[in-house]
Protein backbone atom coordinates (compact mmCIF):
# COMPACT_ATOMS: atom_id res chain seq x y z
CA UNK A 1 0.00 0.00 0.00
CA UNK A 2 2.72 2.50 1.00
CA UNK A 3 4.85 1.70 -2.07
CA UNK A 4 1.87 2.34 -4.34
CA UNK A 5 1.19 5.65 -2.59
CA UNK A 6 4.84 6.65 -3.04
CA UNK A 7 4.79 5.67 -6.72
CA UNK A 8 1.74 7.90 -7.30
CA UNK A 9 2.65 10.84 -5.07
CA UNK A 10 6.32 11.10 -6.05
CA UNK A 11 5.75 12.12 -9.67
CA UNK A 12 2.43 13.79 -8.87
CA UNK A 13 3.81 16.30 -6.37
CA UNK A 14 7.03 16.76 -8.33
CA UNK A 15 5.23 17.58 -11.58
CA UNK A 16 2.74 19.92 -9.89
CA UNK A 17 5.64 21.70 -8.15
CA UNK A 18 7.46 22.19 -11.46
CA UNK A 19 4.25 23.33 -13.12
CA UNK A 20 3.56 25.92 -10.43
CA UNK A 21 7.11 27.21 -10.68
CA UNK A 22 6.84 27.46 -14.46
CA UNK A 23 3.47 29.21 -14.10
CA UNK A 24 5.12 32.12 -12.24
CA UNK A 25 4.01 30.83 -8.85
CA UNK A 26 7.39 29.71 -7.47
CA UNK A 27 6.44 30.30 -3.84
CA UNK A 28 3.75 27.61 -4.14
CA UNK A 29 5.87 25.40 -6.37
CA UNK A 30 8.53 25.33 -3.66
CA UNK A 31 6.04 24.17 -1.04
CA UNK A 32 4.64 21.42 -3.25
CA UNK A 33 8.18 20.46 -4.24
CA UNK A 34 9.18 20.19 -0.58
CA UNK A 35 6.21 17.88 0.03
CA UNK A 36 7.45 15.72 -2.85
CA UNK A 37 10.78 15.39 -1.05
CA UNK A 38 9.08 13.20 1.55
CA UNK A 39 8.48 10.63 -1.17
CA UNK A 40 11.86 11.22 -2.80
CA UNK A 41 13.46 10.64 0.60
CA UNK A 42 11.78 7.28 0.95
CA UNK A 43 12.68 6.27 -2.61
CA UNK A 44 16.27 7.40 -2.16
CA UNK A 45 16.55 5.45 1.10
CA UNK A 46 15.39 2.30 -0.70
CA UNK A 47 17.86 2.96 -3.52
CA UNK A 48 20.66 3.67 -1.03
CA UNK A 49 20.06 0.29 0.61
CA UNK A 50 20.54 -1.24 -2.85
CA UNK A 51 23.91 0.50 -3.24
CA UNK A 52 22.76 3.45 -5.33
CA UNK A 53 23.68 6.48 -3.24
CA UNK A 54 23.50 9.15 -5.96
CA UNK A 55 19.75 9.65 -5.58
CA UNK A 56 20.17 10.10 -1.81
CA UNK A 57 22.81 12.81 -2.26
CA UNK A 58 20.66 14.57 -4.84
CA UNK A 59 17.58 14.36 -2.62
CA UNK A 60 19.40 15.94 0.31
CA UNK A 61 20.74 18.79 -1.83
CA UNK A 62 17.39 19.45 -3.54
CA UNK A 63 15.64 19.42 -0.15
CA UNK A 64 18.07 22.07 1.10
CA UNK A 65 17.42 24.16 -2.02
CA UNK A 66 13.65 23.94 -1.48
CA UNK A 67 14.04 24.97 2.17
CA UNK A 68 16.22 27.92 1.14
CA UNK A 69 13.65 28.94 -1.47
CA UNK A 70 10.78 28.75 1.01
CA UNK A 71 12.72 30.89 3.48
CA UNK A 72 13.52 33.33 0.68
CA UNK A 73 9.89 33.68 -0.49
CA UNK A 74 7.93 33.26 2.72
CA UNK A 75 10.19 34.49 5.55
CA UNK A 76 12.49 37.19 4.15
Amino acid sequence: MWNTTVQICLPGFTIVGYFLTASKLPQYGLIVGLVSEIFWGYASYRAWKAGQWGIAVTTVIVTMVFIYGIINYWVL
